[in-house]
């Protein structure tokens, strides 16, 4: 065999392994008994050992000195392995694996102080992890320490260029909340119990509008949703509460657009670096633009609300109109991911400043909660009223998701791009959505992005599937006209 040859054997096996670890921690969100949580952390700390093992082997080294690319998709295959080795090379092998231990058991700690409203059960063990985080990123910086730990989920960008891209967005998007929320249309809210059996099953029905392959993945229920898997097997998870079934249905609908970019991109890259994903600010643009663009679209929450009388029978809102402005209600709520679309930016920028600041030293642990609860009072108006509704909301931090939030941001960034370009591009989307079917758009998603995996850049991949730069104008013009009209502006 030629050194490729070889490398690529060698990866599709470290792919594999890859694919067992990620679908221990699915079950450990979604299935593993609370007892079990020491030994899974032992299991994946042994794991995690294996594969770094594996993705600092001497031989690969060799390989890619040696390699010879004769395509695009070599020479990239090639530059992925080669960014991942040199990545990994510089983690040592016992961090590595504590790191992977001490999450392991953190999300666990994390759930029990959420749920228990305690966050003196989840601060010492948050010190834990933010200290070993502070030193992968110190391992992996060549400056900034948040930059090395962005790199890993939106790789080439850096904090400067996010912070400037929150500045540019901010001024438009508190602008509009202002005018939003003195408007004089004031937007019904649910109230109504929704039984949690009827709305999983409307929720399979959308994941399903939205072209989610059930034979090749599943849904059940974890405390923070999430998708996880890649290729022939990809899994979601959803939540439910009672008085809320938008929380449930959007989430899923969410999750849908992560998994549908993992199904749709194309099978001779499984178990390559090129069967994934190429960022979580694409990735989030794909389950952004299935969640906001086309599943909170006039069309398709008028085929929702039909759906829904249907299960539920009379809710309070008769209306298809009424039941869209109901479904964007603009609210200055603590959830972000129950947030309008005009908050939610705002939730990220919050969590962004927060996180690079525990990561630079500027914050410490202890303080967290009250630099949240004081940054939070003053973003929104509102006081938080409990740790669940803070800083305790998301699982990231328990698992160490340091310089992931910021990706969710560029994801929306990039939906409003992929949505001015797929509607120019392509007619029926809104026909089609009031039917039930997303398939047009998806159908374009699948054909001008997910297909192509990790083949180009990130924002490569978005440029290519647009046909221009990727801008906010896009997105704060989307937000503008369609919360206008909403609301009479």
């Amino acid at each position: 065999m030629t050194a490729f040859q070889e490398l690529i054997a060698y990866q599709r096996e470290t792919e594999a392994l890859s694919h067992i670890a990620e679908r221990l921690g699915w079950d450990q969100e979604a299935m593993m008994p609370r007892g079990a949580a020491e030994q899974r952390a032992d299991e994946m700390a042994a794991l995690e050992s294996v594969l770094h093992a594996r993705r600092t082997n001497p031989r690969i080294e060799v390989w890619l000195t040696r390699a010879e690319a004769k395509t695009p998709e070599e020479a990239r295959f090639i530059d992925l392995v080669a960014r991942s080795y040199n990545r990994e090379t510089r983690i040592p092998a016992r961090l590595a694996s504590e790191l992977a231990r001490l999450t392991s058991l953190s999300q666990g700690i994390w759930a029990e102080a959420r749920a228990a409203e305690d966050p003196s059960a989840f601060l010492p063990t948050l010190e834990e992890v933010v200290r070993l985080k502070r030193e992968q990123a110190a391992c992996l910086s060549e400056g900034d320490l948040y930059d090395a730990l962005v790199d890993d989920y939106e790789p080439g960008v850096t904090y400067r260029e996010l912070g400037a891209m929150f500045d540019r967005m901010r001024p438009r998007l508190v602008a509009l909340r202002e005018k939003v929320l003195g408007a004089d249309r004031k937007v019904a809210k649910l109230d109504h119990v929704f039984p949690e059996a009827t709305q999983l099953r409307i929720a399979r029905i959308a994941a399903a509008a939205f072209g989610y392959d059930w034979t090749r993945g599943r849904l059940d229920m974890a405390v923070h949703p999430f998708s996880s898997g890649s290729g022939n097997d990809v899994r979601i998870t959803t939540r439910v509460v009672e008085s809320d079934p938008f929380n449930c249905i959007y989430s899923t609908i969410h999750e849908t657009g992560h998994a549908c970019y993992e199904q749709g991109i194309d099978q001779q890259h499984l178990f390559s670096p090129l069967g994934r994903g190429v960022s979580m600010g694409v990735h989030e643009s794909q389950s952004r633009i299935y969640e906001n663009q086309l599943g909170r679209s006039a069309a398709f929450t008028g085929w929702l609300h039909t759906r829904m009388v249907d299960a539920f029978g009379d809710f309070g809102i008769d209306s298809p109109d009424a039941f869209y402005a109901c479904v964007n209600r603009v609210n200055p709520g603590y959830i972000r991911t129950e947030a309008d679309e005009l908050h939610y930016n705002l939730h990220i920028m919050m969590r962004f400043d927060l996180e690079r600041d525990l990561i630079a030293g500027k914050l410490e642990v202890v303080d967290l909660e009250e630099a949240w609860n004081a940054r939070f009072e003053a973003d929104f108006g509102v006081k938080v009223d409990r740790p669940s509704h803070g800083f305790l909301q998301d699982v990231h931090w328990s698992v160490g998701l340091f310089g992931y939030f910021p990706t969710y941001s560029l994801g929306n960034v990039y939906a409003g791009c992929l949505n001015k370009a797929m509607r120019d591009a392509v007619q029926g989307i809104d026909a089609a959505l009031a039917e039930g079917s997303a398939k047009p758009a998806t159908d374009w998603l699948r054909a001008n992005l997910q297909c192509f995996g990790g083949l180009r850049p990130p924002r490569e991949t978005i440029e290519h599937a647009c046909g221009f730069a990727p801008s906010e104008e896009p997105l704060l013009d989307y937000l503008e006209e369609k919360f206008g009209a909403i609301y009479g502006l």
